[in-house]
């Protein structure tokens, strides 16, 4: 094994593979060769001949031979250590370190030059989101990060020097290549290791093959930014194989990760200030298509926003109907509400962008938002399940709970019923 590492090290040219051709319990006389030894232990006997079958003296408890411990005790791990503990001491004497690496997520958002954005316009949160990244990265060159080779899709050309093999100096973008687990493995390496702030890109379809080292972020419980785009079926034509219908509840099933899909461009504003202030793990789910830009100043505002879920538009009274939504169907909701007024029936429309925040809320907001007793409509491109925590029984639920189909968004939005008119009849059947 020694000599194969050795030789793969020379080459410098292309990757290399070392395949170890291994017989599982190798030396056990009645188990080598079995699945028995893979998770259950031997018993003393079998443990007893197995040493005999290997030149181990079977009296001894635990043996390490002359060799193995002088090596072990050859390593200068201790001073390695110390060597690292006094570069960090270094670090954290800096000001500029302090600044933002060490303090809190308010004074974190009070460096960056935040984009603004022009309202009613459209713009895609994939869009809006580089436009915010790149304004942290001017702020604090330690936020690095890149994309599973998808930097142009997933909004993470943000100009910055590539990371080299050669040349790490002043460079702020990793190419990971296609590799989504391992390019999360890395990520959490570098929160581990300390100093910086990483960031990860690829298509949400993607998290599948990254999902254990989300879900380590979230044991570890830190503080890792997971950026997905092209967040559902209104991708389009590339058909069901790329549209995610489950990743979204997959993802909000993991304990401690912030899943944040925001509905315009100043709730992803709002989704990455809520990631510079956690300390645990986010997820930002983001868009293809362009989304209306919202006057905040007449919806609801972006304070609520900052909660997790918030009235974005309301009515005059008591609502007959509450429409839930997220991403992308919130601007659906709010065509559907309009509908539902022509029709003399008050509508709120409310967007939930993370809802593992708002839940964290306390009662009486919560209650402020989605009182109980009004019949309540969730309207999101993925499975139903879990939705009901929102509604509560007197409810229906616009979702997919198949697979997608290979057509241009509009015609998806149309055949799967996320339109307004759709919304409005669901809602007008509900509250009969």
């Amino acid at each position: 094994v020694a000599e194969a590492i050795e030789a793969a090290r020379g080459v410098t040219d292309q990757p290399s593979i070392i395949a170890c051709r291994t017989v599982i319990g190798q030396g056990s006389p009645s188990y080598e060769g079995t699945s028995r030894t893979h998770g259950a232990p031997l018993g003393a006997e079998e443990i007893r001949a197995t040493k005999l079958a290997i030149g181990l003296n079977p009296d001894e408890h635990f043996a390490v031979t002359d060799d193995v411990v002088a090596a072990f005790r050859s390593h200068d791990g201790a001073a390695q250590n110390a060597a690292w503990q006094d570069r960090a001491a270094l670090h954290a004497d800096a000001a500029e370190f302090n600044t933002w690496y060490q303090a809190d997520g308010a004074a974190l958002s009070e460096r960056v030059a935040w984009p603004k954005f022009e309202i009613g316009t459209k713009l895609a949160t994939r869009k809006s989101s580089a436009a915010c990244l790149k304004a942290i990265y001017e702020a604090a060159p330690w936020f690095i990060g890149g994309s599973a080779d998808l930097a142009g899709s997933n909004g993470t050309n943000i100009g910055a020097k590539h990371f080299t093999r050669d040349d790490f100096s002043g460079a702020g973008t990793i190419n990971f290549g296609v590799r989504e687990h391992a390019m999360g493995g890395i990520c959490n390496g570098m929160v581990l290791h300390g100093g910086v702030r990483p960031y990860n890109a690829t298509f949400l379809m993607f998290h599948d093959y990254q999902r254990p080292s989300v879900r380590l972020s979230a044991l570890m419980n830190i503080p890792v930014t997971w950026v997905y785009t092209h967040d559902s079926v209104f991708l389009g034509e590339d058909g069901p194989t790329h549209q995610p219908i489950c990743t979204l509840l997959a993802m909000r099933a993991i304990p401690n990760l912030q899943v944040w899909r925001p509905a315009d461009a100043d709730e992803t504003t709002v989704a990455w200030k809520a990631a510079l202030r956690n300390q645990g793990p986010t997820a930002l789910v983001l868009t293809r298509q362009g989304l209306p830009v919202w006057d905040h100043t007449v919806m609801g505002a972006l304070s609520g926003a900052e909660r997790g879920g918030y009235v974005l538009q309301d009515c005059e009274g008591t609502p007959a109907v509450i429409l839930i939504a997220t991403g992308s169907e919130v601007a659906t909701c709010v065509d559907a509400a309009k509908l539902l007024t022509d029709r003399g029936v008050a509508a709120r429309v409310v967007s939930l962008p993370c809802r593992e925040l708002y839940w964290l809320q306390d009662a009486n907001y919560k209650a402020s938002v989605l009182p109980a007793g009004i019949p309540k409509v969730s309207v999101e491109a993925g499975v139903t399940l879990g939705w009901e925590r929102y509604t509560g029984e007197n409810a229906a639920h616009v979702g997919i709970d198949g697979f997608g189909h290979s057509a241009p968004a509009n015609i998806i939005a149309e055949k799967l019923g996320f339109t307004g008119e759709n919304i409005a009849n669901v809602a007008s059947k509900l509250i009969g």
